[in-house]
């Protein structure tokens, strides 16, 4: 069951145009967690002076990987929505390094998801960013 899955929330993540575009890619499936990463892209650059990853680029990856905690989630039935994320930058991501992100859906009712997220760049020793969302359970009966 779980391994089906695993396989359901890899395929649908993987079939989203955005993420082939940004060439993001889950790394980790678990139950009710998920880790991504996206190699730095100058096209998806903010600030040209410095190099920075654009924090909307950032948002995509941190929003994509907490649908698919959600989605791995045994209590979700199919997929999900973002209600509410909030990110907090915590830096700038370093010029020509790759971000991970790693999620984990904490908690489920009948039908919402919330869910934890922390971002990184090569230095796993201090985020790029954190954040916390709610997400719909589609499918789910109220």
């Amino acid at each position: 069951m779980v391994a089906d899955k695993n396989n359901v929330t890899r395929n649908f993540i993987q079939s989203l145009p955005y993420v082939k575009a940004m060439q993001m890619a889950l790394t980790k499936i678990a139950p009710g967690e998920a880790e991504m990463v996206m190699p730095y892209d100058s096209q998806f650059v903010g600030d040209p002076t410095t190099g920075v990853i654009h924090g909307g680029a950032m948002s995509a990856l941190i929003d994509t990987c907490c649908g698919a905690a959600v989605i791995s989630h045994p209590a979700c039935p199919a997929g999900t929505a973002t209600i509410d994320l909030r990110i907090d930058y915590m830096r700038p991501a370093m010029p020509g390094e790759a971000l991970s992100t790693r999620a984990v859906c904490y908690h489920v009712t009948q039908s919402v998801a919330f869910v934890r997220a922390t971002a990184y760049d090569e230095d796993k020793s201090s985020p790029v960013a954190n954040a916390a969302g709610a997400f719909t359970m589609l499918g789910r009966v109220k």
